[in-house]
């Protein structure tokens, strides 16, 4: 019987803590188990950080909430274990359509490419990602989850911070190293250390609705802007898993948010929509208000700010849940490599300053969008209706339609971790430094598999091969130098389609050098690698622990590659 995590509670269990003398030092103590805050304390758990996770209740997300979960936050995902599990469960979509009064203007494929393990999106319902992330976090043996632990004070010091809980059974305080606060956007941490959030407030109300239905509307996104059924206003419709349909109305500023959440209003709203004799059930209603906003840092001291504890952006787009996880994807590596010794401290500051340049992104689509969905004017509403009017038949009118500019992740150019190209080394495509790295199938012991799932955890070399006879003794030996050091770089050799003697290749070259390892081969399975990452035979690139190119050249190079290492860790 499948769980249902609606219902589901978490035992409250005592902390041994509480009976020391001295507030017991933890290294990571991680406040929030929300998307952000399971993922970041898996992530740390997985690197062999032993990390404390307080959350101030025992169950899930009430309502289906953040529901559309990005396929670079599914690969995140696939890294910290329940990647499978939540595809598997979610409704999978590429397909996006524009309607316009009565009419389609016209449809968008978000990916429209083959060669990739995971679709542009899923729709699962936020309760379900948070349930398999909590079971996940169930099987680590150095996370310690603690439900119903309040966060009443924080002392930051100078070498910890001091966090003090109220349990069911009485307070007491534990410290941490380092402090991770994804406790959403009304977070207590950020309150008690008087940090405000600052942005712009939009004078609009919407009411979601997620009614359970059976429909034969396709698995895509269909958003209409002033329909005949609700006229004036915009409505988003997303089909999730257990026939239910997640529906947003938007309602105006003065819409009264208690009234419009009657189910008699909602009905007859849904009614509107699928027709006067359609059957459904409501499930769960909500009206809401939103900012576009974010802290000035993300980074206070030993306190870090993530998820929509440090920015906070309009539903439009599902950059929130997206871009929560994406910090945690930033800073767990970090926080590891500084605590295992293998980085300074000041490599935490790349984490704020990357994340506020990614929050400051979303917040700029997020807010053009919003602004083209609720026009603040006659004459902004005028060129809003003028554009979609054309976008049916002039594709230069559907660059400017925005419904919603959908969640990617950001391409972190300036940071101060990677390395430019040299003089001479031409690229071309997406794959620059600061671009996650792209996903491309690939065979391995001539068995179907994916290069995404041979990278991360830890730094990463790709290098491009015509055959594995390029594999010479010393260069080899030279790769395998790189994983022996103390921040270790592995290195996947990817060989074109078709080329030779893989397997043969790397056993003839560790013949003559004993004790080889750090080195995986695979094979492009259709040339969608070498295109994606414009290579040919010599190039390399290095790849950060969250999948982030830093460096990358068209001939290896062990001494650039452990310079580019060093600055990519803020060593150098």
């Amino acid at each position: 019987m499948d769980t249902d995590y609606q219902t589901l509670t978490f035992d409250y269990r005592p902390s041994m803590d509480r009976l020391a003398r001295e507030p017991v030092r933890h290294p990571v103590v991680v406040i929030g188990a929300g998307p952000v805050g399971l993922a970041c304390a898996v992530d740390l758990a997985q690197r062999g950080v032993p990390v404390v996770l307080l959350d101030d209740d025992c169950t899930l997300a009430s309502g289906s909430r953040a529901i559309c979960f990005a396929k670079r936050t599914l690969e995140i995902l696939d890294r910290l274990g329940c990647g499978e599990r939540v595809a598997g469960k979610g409704v999978r979509w590429n397909v996006g359509r524009v309607f316009f009064k009565n009419e389609r203007v016209y449809s968008f494929d978000l990916l429209p490419e083959a060669g990739h393990e995971r679709p542009a999106f899923v729709n699962l319902q936020q309760y379900y990602v948070e349930g398999y992330l909590a079971e996940r976090a169930a099987e680590l043996a150095n996370l310690d989850m603690r439900w119903k632990h309040k966060v009443i004070a924080i002392e930051p010091q100078a070498d910890a911070v001091r966090v003090r809980v109220e349990t069911p059974d009485g307070e007491y305080a534990l410290e941490a190293q380092y402090l991770v606060a994804a406790d959403g956007a009304r977070s207590a941490v950020r309150a008690l250390m008087h940090l405000d959030a600052h942005g712009r407030t939009f004078k609009d109300r919407f009411l979601i609705a997620d009614v359970r239905m059976t429909a034969d509307f396709p698995a895509e996104r269909w958003f209409w802007f002033d329909p005949p059924f609700h006229p004036h206003q915009s409505v988003l419709l997303h089909r999730q898993p257990d026939n239910l349909w997640r529906i947003d109305f938007q309602l105006g500023w003065d819409a009264d948010p208690v009234l419009e959440k009657e189910p008699e209003r909602v009905n007859a709203r849904v009614r509107a929509l699928l027709g006067a004799d359609a059957q459904f059930e409501l499930v769960w209603v909500s009206v809401y208000t939103f900012r576009c906003e974010r802290l000035d840092s993300f980074r206070h001291g030993r306190v870090l700010f993530a998820g929509d504890a440090a920015h906070g952006v309009s539903p439009f787009g599902a950059r929130g849940a997206n871009g929560g996880v994406q910090d945690a994807d930033n800073l767990a590596w970090k926080l590891a490599f500084v605590l295992q010794g293998q980085a300074p401290d000041r490599l935490l500051d790349s984490y704020a300053s990357e994340r506020e340049f990614a929050a400051d992104e979303n917040i700029r689509h997020s807010t053009r969008s919003t602004d083209f969905i609720t026009p603040k004017s006659d004459v902004s509403r005028q060129f809003r209706d003028a554009t979609l009017a054309l976008a049916k038949d002039c594709a230069f009118a559907r660059k400017l339609v925005n419904s919603g500019r959908l969640s990617v992740p950001a391409v972190l150019g300036a940071s101060p971790l990677n390395t430019p190209d040299r003089p001479g080394d031409a690229f071309v495509g997406a794959m620059v430094p600061g671009a996650p790295a792209l996903d491309a199938p690939v065979r391995e012991d001539d068995e179907p598999a994916w290069l995404l799932r041979r990278l991360g955890q830890t730094f990463t070399g790709v290098l491009f091969c015509a055959d594995a006879s390029e594999l010479t003794s010393t260069l080899v030996q030279q790769l395998a130098a790189l994983y022996a050091q103390p921040v270790p770089v592995r290195t996947v050799v990817v060989t074109e389609k078709g080329g030779a003697g893989v397997a043969d290749g790397l056993t003839a070259a560790r013949a003559g050098t004993p004790g080889v390892a750090g080195i995986e081969l695979v094979q492009d399975s259709d040339g969608h690698a070498f295109a994606r990452y414009d290579a040919r035979p010599g190039t390399f690139y290095l790849l950060r622990p969250d999948q982030h190119v830093c460096a990358r050249w068209r001939a290896f190079d062990a001494g650039a590659v452990r310079a580019a290492l060093d600055r990519a860790i803020g060593a150098a």
